[in-house]
């Protein structure tokens, strides 16, 4: 899945391999939030600027035109015309950016949608992302503001490990059955903790024992320094897996890309 080419210090060159193509990294995963990228660009426009990846948004997908629609008419890659591959975030994020519209269990969270106030329940997640069809789909996480006092930071993390475990095992059951949009979709798993150093530290450890095909930092660009989120992001990496694909979530400035 996938194979590290080289090394230069802590930068890597790879390539990882999933249902609908190969993909070169370091890359940038262009945001079609909704199943289009904005300022009207075509799935062939994407293709003639060199596109690899396109991210779409799970909770968005969701409430328009559903997940229910894109799955009828063949998944995600069919909807938006498009045939590489397609990363789908878990909704985490929203936990954070629709905070005044949410309530979190350990079940999950419950949205009450931000088109029409009828009630979302988010552990549905990874059925909404099989439905999509994505070839990497991203386990269900408490996206924490920061600052955010440590004692709920450490509670929140620990309920997201145990939402990443549930994660794992239901990704593999839908994998299996024999109507599943894309059987080969690959659950990545999301490293949370605040601007906690340890908690962080901890908390990738404990994600990288389940084994998963690729592993992401998110959390961070919502309210943390620049040079904090530099800090976090070098303490992690050390013991993030090598043989695995890594995503630095929701940073993309161009000085942030260079950094």
């Amino acid at each position: 899945m996938f194979e590290l080419k080289k090394t230069e210090g802590k930068a890597r060159r790879g390539e990882f391999i999933c249902a609908h193509g190969t993909v070169q990294t370091p890359v940038f995963m262009n945001v079609g939030t909704q199943g289009a990228i904005k300022g009207a660009l075509s799935a062939k426009d994407l293709k003639d600027i060199g596109c690899q990846v396109e991210l779409s948004n799970t909770y968005h997908l969701h409430l328009r035109p559903t997940d229910t629609v894109v799955r009828q008419m063949g998944g995600l890659h069919k909807f938006m015309t498009w045939d590489g591959p397609i990363l789908t975030d878990s909704g985490g994020f929203q936990v954070f950016s629709l905070a005044s519209l949410r309530k979190i269990k350990e079940e999950g969270v419950y949205f009450a949608s931000h088109i029409d106030g009828h009630k979302i329940f988010m552990e549905e997640s990874m059925q909404i992302q099989s439905n999509l069809g994505s070839d990497m789909c991203m386990a269900f996480d408490e996206c924490i503001e920061n600052p955010s006092p440590r004692d709920y930071v450490q509670k929140s993390v620990d309920r997201t490990y145990r939402w990443l475990v549930r994660c794992k095992a239901e990704n593999a059951r839908l994998n299996a059955l024999p109507d599943t949009v894309n059987p080969k979709q690959m659950l990545w798993g999301i490293n949370q903790g605040g601007t906690y150093t340890d908690i962080r530290v901890d908390h990738m450890k404990r994600i990288a024992e389940l084994d998963l095909p690729g592993y992401a930092i998110g959390g961070l660009a919502v309210g943390e320094t620049t040079q904090e989120m530099y800090d976090i992001i070098e303490a992690v990496e050390e013991h993030m897996p090598v043989d695995k694909t890594r995503y630095l979530m929701g940073v993309g400035t161009p000085s942030n890309i260079i950094e």
